[in-house]
């Protein structure tokens, strides 16, 4: 085989651990005609130190971005072949390099990615990913844009043409490859070309990066018109309850139900606003707002000690009865007049685009907690520290507004088994008004409330 010099590159950050078996192994190849360069994220333990005693080309980078690091790499190196391979990473044997190397004789092949195995600690989700996703059989890729540069090689000249993204946060190689493709050239799985991966290729399904993944991929497909399957809201009844009994209390003369209603209208989501009432004067003022009354619900249900969820459940049985027949529920109570715009929408869209049974409104709290238990107190948050290194604790405000599935208020239950939040932040959304004095403190703020809705 006629001789081809390659690079490799290396990335690293604090990983003393496995640079030496790393190059020991790299260095240990029977294919030699390769130099190694190391772009090292300032790491702080003795990486560097230990890579020091292999010849090793040595470059720092400050602010790591794994696109930009593989090309500052490329940048300083020589070789008409580039290979990628995280400091964790150990090739299985001395045939690793060669492997990769043998499959650029078709010049349509641009890149090459090898095995990942799995060592005998590696946690067993990362021992699945990496058993079920690096198979035994080679593969020629046309369409299939997967790529991955913790054990990759490429074609220097095709890289001059589309080198890899320095903005993006994580998945350049799969970015990259899907360029690739595009411009008609093949990538290539390379099973003989195998290293031992310890963390797999999740990372021990590290939240932060599946979030960060997951979005990247969401905004590649939608540019490329593919729409993730959310539920269409389109073709969904969505239908706010609206709870109300007693006396009618007012604000500067406009009644709480009107302010709720009036938000419940205006959301995009809502197509039906029903007031679930025991008085026919406040039915008859609902309906005048322009809101649903289908019924007026039993005495029984108003007493002081009749929780809300018994309100919903006889409710969305009554609703059923007369052929109404909600996707999504929306729950308003009329205390809460100060509603921020957008909200109610907010509430049905993260109900659905996350597969939650429900979704209520809380708001952050950094203070103090503590819950009693057997009659002593029990400090339910991270202590005292300062607010930019504490996780809040949440405080529900299920009055202002929760969606949910029917199928759980039929049940009697105010949530399901899958709960998320909207985070509310504004002040004045946590104000209730229940009493006179509730009324005077909420008049005395409705008009700096009004100017910020504009």
């Amino acid at each position: 085989m006629k001789k081809k010099k390659v690079s490799i590159i290396i990335r690293s950050y604090n990983e003393e651990k496995w640079i030496s078996p790393c190059l020991q192994a790299v260095f240990n190849q029977r294919y030699n005609d390769f130099e190694v360069i190391l772009v090292d994220n300032l790491s702080k333990d003795q990486t560097v130190k230990r890579a020091r005693h292999w010849p090793v080309k040595i470059i720092s980078v400050n602010e790591f971005l794994p696109g930009r690091a593989i090309n500052a790499g490329i940048k300083k190196s020589s070789g008409d072949y580039i290979v990628c391979l995280s400091a964790h990473c150990i090739p299985v044997n001395d045939r690793w390099l060669g492997n990769l190397l043998l499959n650029f004789d078709d010049n349509k092949v641009a890149g090459v990615y090898g095995r990942q195995e799995p060592l005998a600690f590696t946690s067993d989700t990362d021992k699945r990913d990496l058993i079920t996703v690096f198979g035994l059989d080679k593969k020629i890729q046309l369409k299939d844009s997967f790529f991955h540069n913790a054990n990759s090689m490429i074609r220097r000249d095709i890289w001059k043409k589309i080198p890899f993204d320095e903005k993006i946060t994580n998945i350049e190689d799969r970015l990259w490859a899907r360029e690739i493709l595009r411009a008609g050239y093949k990538i290539i799985y390379e099973p003989e070309a195998s290293v031992y991966h310890y963390h797999g290729i999740h990372q021990n399904q590290n939240l932060e990066r599946l979030n960060n993944v997951v979005k990247i991929i969401e905004n590649l497909n939608a540019r490329d018109g593919y729409k993730f399957s959310h539920l269409n809201l389109e073709h969904l009844n969505v239908i706010a309850m609206v709870p109300v009994k007693g006396e009618m209390l007012k604000i500067n003369g406009k009644a709480l139900l009107q302010y709720t209603i009036e938000n419940a209208k205006k959301a995009k989501s809502i197509k039906q606003v029903i007031v679930l009432t025991d008085s026919e004067q406040q039915a008859a003022a609902a309906r005048k707002l322009g809101a649903q009354v289908p019924f007026i619900r039993d005495n029984s249900l108003s007493g002081e000690h009749v929780g809300l969820e018994h309100v919903y459940q006889y409710s969305i049985q009554e609703l059923e009865k007369r052929g109404i027949m909600a996707d999504v529920v929306v729950t308003l109570e009329v205390t809460f007049p100060f509603r921020p715009k957008g909200f109610i929408d907010q509430l049905v869209l993260r109900l659905l685009q996350n597969g939650l049974d429900s979704v209520v409104a809380a708001r952050p709290e950094y203070g103090a907690c503590w819950i009693k238990e057997n009659g002593t107190l029990r400090q339910i948050d991270a202590g005292f520290m300062p607010r930019k290194f504490k996780d809040p604790v949440y405080v529900s405000i299920k009055g202002l507004g929760s969606a949910m599935l029917p199928i759980f208020l039929r049940e009697g239950r105010l949530l399901g088994d899958k709960v998320g939040i909207v985070e509310i932040d504004n002040p004045h959304a946590s104000i209730e008004v229940r009493d006179k004095v509730g009324v005077q403190f909420a008049e005395s703020v409705i008009k700096n409330w009004v100017k910020g809705r504009r």
